[in-house]
């Protein structure tokens, strides 16, 4: 399990060095992605650096992200793990950062001898009130 956390971890940490073919290099060819954001399932070849290039160029400077309460299941050549992460950035433009804490489940298969994400969902939670408010000023507890 060390292996998979190490995985995990290190295309987390690869984000704040804006490096997009060092973190795409943590996917499986044809993985699937549901982010964070529109639309509800990511067309196409993921594993396209234009594209997480693009994203990056919406801020100042790369993003951060760590990863939190990781927890991890295994059997065989397929995992399944949970996180809690929390990504801080400053858009371009913008006076000031945010923080934003959201959901993370992946799926991953050991290919050719190394671990590699297959599936990718983040999330946050919504309001159930009626207002359907996307929960974004949430924090983990304790």
């Amino acid at each position: 399990m060390n292996e998979i956390q190490e995985v995990i971890e290190r295309k987390a940490a690869l984000l704040e060095t804006g490096d997009a073919e060092a973190i795409l290099s943590y996917y499986a060819d044809g993985f699937v992605e549901f982010n964070l954001a529109p639309p509800l399932r990511q067309p196409g070849d993921r594993r396209d650096p234009e594209l997480l290039r693009a994203w990056m160029a919406n801020f100042e400077k790369p993003p951060r992200r760590e990863v939190t309460q990781l927890e991890i299941t295994t059997d065989g050549d397929v995992a399944f793990a949970t996180s809690i992460d929390r990504m801080s950035g400053v858009p371009r433009g913008a006076a000031e950062g945010f923080t934003l804490w959201f959901r993370v489940t992946l799926g991953l298969r050991r290919v050719g001898g190394r671990w590699l994400v297959t599936h990718e969902h983040e999330s946050v939670p919504f309001e159930m009130d009626g207002s359907f408010r996307a929960s974004t000023d949430l924090t983990p507890a304790g």
